[in-house]
C-alpha cells in the first residue's frame, strides 16, 4: 500500500513538472516576443525623432496620432481595469485568493496595451506586465488540465516567475521574487515547479537575446574595505528616497482623480504629449530605462546632470504610471536607483572623498538598494542585480546596501509597494474580488509563528474556515484535530468568499508571527 502511494506521488510530481515546462516554454515565447516588439518600437521612436530634427513639420501628424493612440489605450484600460498598471498586484491577489480574473481577456489586452504604452516611450517597465502575462498563461494551462485549485495556484506562480525570467534573463531572482514578494510561500510543492518554469522560460529568452547580461555595466575596480562606510551612507539615502517614492506612487490615483473635467479615458493624453519634448531632447531616457543604465557610466561625471536625470525620470515615471496604462514600475525603480548611485558617487568625488573610478560600482549598488527598500524584497534585489549584471563580485556590497536601505524604509513604516498597490486596487475595484461560494487558499507557517507547534483543534479558526490538507515537505497529510502543525507546513484551507480577505489576513498573521 505504501509503495502504491509513493508511486502515485511520483506520478503527480512528474505531471506537475511537465506542466511547469510547458508553462515556461509558452511564457518564454510570449514574453520574448513582447520584449522584442517593445524594443523595436522604442528604436522606431528614436529614429523618427532623429528625422524630425531636420523635418519638424512631421511633429504635427505625430502629435495627432499620439492623442488618438492615447485615447484608444485609455479606453482599453478603463473598460477592462484588470490590465491597468504593472499587473503584479493582480497576480498577488490571485495567489492569495482575494482576487480573480479570466486569463485570456487579460492576456491579449495586456500584451497589446503594454506594447503600445511602453513602446511609445513612456517611462514604464515591461517586467510587471511580463509577470502578469506569464501568470495568465500558467492559469490557462492549469485550468485546461482541470487538476484543482492548488495546481491552479502553482501554475499562476510558475507563469509569473517565468515571465520575469524572460524579461530579465534572471531565473533564480525571478523565482525568489515571486515566492518572497508575491506569493509569500516557500513550500517545496511550490518552488520546484516555479523554478523549472523560470529555467525553461529563460532558455527560450536566450534564443532571442543571447547570453549578454541585460544590464551590462562593466567595472574595473573592486571597492576597497576602507570605503565601505559609503555603502551605509548610500543605503540611508536610498531608504529615505525609497520611502518618498512609496508615498508618491501610492497617492497617484487619488491625485489623478482630482484632475478637473478630465475623463479617465483621457488620462494618457498628458504623458503622450509630454513624451514628445522628452524624445526630442533626451531620447536615451525613453522607455523603462535599461539603455540609460547602460550608458550612465559613460556620461560626464556631473552632479547637476545626474540630479537632473533623477528629477526627470522620477517625475515623468509618476506621470506615466498615473495614466493607468499597462506598464510597470520594476525597471523604472532600478533606473532611479542607478541614477541615485551615480548622484552619490558624483557628490563624493566633488568632496574629494572617493575616486571617480568607482562610478560603475555605485550605479550597481544603487539599483539593488533602491529596489530592495521599495519592494521590501532584499533577497530578490541582491540576486536580481547579480544575475542582470553577470558578476558575483558585488555580492557583499550589494547585500550591505540592500539591507541598510530596507531597514531605513522599515523604520519609516513603509510596506511592500506591490502589496499596498493590491490593497488600493481591490479598494477601488471591489467588483473584481472573488465571488465564489467557497475559496481555497494556501498559507505557509514560518518558524516561531503562533501556529508552529499548535494542534489544529487548539487554534480558533475563522468561521466557515476548514484546514483541508497539510503539505509537509513532499508529504501530504489529511489533518484532524490532534494534528500538530509545524514550521514549514503549507496549509490548504477552504473559506467562505464573504470573509476570505479577513480570514486570510488573520491566519497569515498567526502563520507568520508569534502571538502578540
Amino acid at each position: 500500500m505504501e509503495s502504491r502511494k509513493e508511486a502515485f506521488h511520483r506520478y503527480n510530481q512528474l505531471n506537475q513538472i511537465v506542466r511547469a515546462i510547458i508553462i515556461g516554454i509558452l511564457t518564454g515565447l510570449v514574453v520574448s516576443l513582447f520584449r522584442l516588439i517593445i524594443q523595436c518600437f522604442l528604436q522606431l521612436v528614436t529614429t523618427c525623432f532623429g528625422y524630425f530634427h531636420s523635418h519638424p513639420l512631421w511633429l504635427v501628424p505625430w502629435t495627432i496620432g499620439s492623442i488618438i493612440l492615447a485615447l484608444l489605450l485609455g479606453w482599453l484600460a478603463q473598460t477592462y481595469p484588470d490590465i491597468k498598471g504593472s499587473g503584479i498586484p493582480q497576480v498577488e491577489g490571485q495567489l492569495t485568493n482575494q482576487f480573480d480574473e479570466k486569463w485570456w481577456p487579460v492576456l491579449w489586452r495586456k500584451f497589446l496595451g503594454g506594447i503600445f504604452a511602453i513602446g511609445s516611450g513612456l517611462y514604464l517597465g515591461r517586467e510587471g506586465p511580463s509577470i502578469q502575462l506569464g501568470a495568465t498563461i500558467g492559469q490557462g494551462v492549469e485550468e485546461t488540465a482541470k487538476l484543482g485549485q492548488l495546481n491552479r495556484q502553482i501554475g499562476i506562480a510558475s507563469g509569473a516567475a517565468a515571465g520575469l525570467a524572460a524579461a530579465f534573463n534572471a531565473p533564480i531572482a525571478a523565482t525568489i521574487f515571486i515566492l518572497e514578494e508575491v506569493y509569500h510561500n516557500f513550500s517545496p510543492v511550490i518552488w520546484l515547479a516555479t523554478f523549472v518554469s523560470s529555467l525553461c522560460s529563460n532558455m527560450v529568452s536566450m534564443q532571442f537575446f543571447g547570453l549578454r547580461p541585460v544590464l551590462n555595466v562593466p567595472y574595473n575596480h573592486m571597492l576597497p574595505n576602507n570605503l565601505y562606510w559609503h555603502l551605509i551612507a548610500l543605503g540611508i539615502l536610498l531608504g529615505v528616497l525609497g520611502r518618498f517614492y512609496q508615498v508618491i506612487i501610492l497617492r497617484l490615483n487619488g491625485w489623478t482623480a482630482r484632475l478637473p473635467k478630465l475623463s479617465p479615458i483621457a488620462y494618457p493624453i498628458i504623458p503622450f504629449l509630454l513624451v514628445i519634448p522628452i524624445a526630442w531632447y533626451f531620447p536615451i531616457t525613453l522607455g523603462g530605462g535599461n539603455e540609460l543604465i547602460i550608458v550612465l557610466r559613460s556620461l560626464p561625471v556631473s552632479l547637476a546632470l545626474f540630479i537632473g536625470l533623477f528629477v526627470l525620470r522620477f517625475v515623468f515615471s509618476m506621470i506615466s504610471y498615473g495614466s493607468q496604462l499597462p506598464g510597470g514600475i520594476f525597471l523604472p525603480i532600478l533606473t532611479l536607483g542607478a541614477i541615485l548611485g551615480a548622484v552619490y558617487c558624483a557628490l563624493m568625488v566633488r568632496l574629494g572623498l572617493m575616486p571617480v573610478r568607482y562610478l560603475p560600482n555605485f550605479i550597481i549598488y544603487g539599483m539593488a538598494g533602491y529596489f530592495a527598500c521599495i519592494s521590501k524584497a532584499p533577497f530578490t534585489a541582491i540576486l536580481l542585480i547579480t544575475e542582470m549584471v553577470g558578476s558575483l563580485a558585488h555580492l557583499m556590497p550589494l547585500a550591505l546596501v540592500a539591507v541598510v536601505a530596507y531597514l531605513v524604509v522599515d523604520a519609516l513604516h513603509g510596506e511592500p509597494v506591490y502589496t499596498a498597490m493590491f490593497n488600493a486596487f481591490i479598494g477601488n475595484n471591489p467588483q473584481s474580488a472573488r465571488r465564489k461560494e467557497d475559496v481555497t487558499m494556501s498559507i505557509t507557517i514560518y518558524a516561531g509563528a503562533r501556529l508552529a507547534g499548535c494542534k489544529v483543534k487548539d487554534y480558533p479558526w475563522p468561521t466557515d474556515c476548514i484546514v483541508m490538507v497539510i503539505y509537509r515537505g513532499e508529504e501530504k497529510i489529511i489533518p484532524n484535530g490532534q494534528t500538530e502543525l509545524q514550521a514549514g507546513d503549507t496549509l490548504i484551507l477552504r473559506a467562505n468568499s464573504a470573509t476570505t480577505r479577513q480570514a486570510y489576513h488573520e491566519i497569515s498573521r498567526a502563520a507568520h508571527y508569534a502571538q502578540g
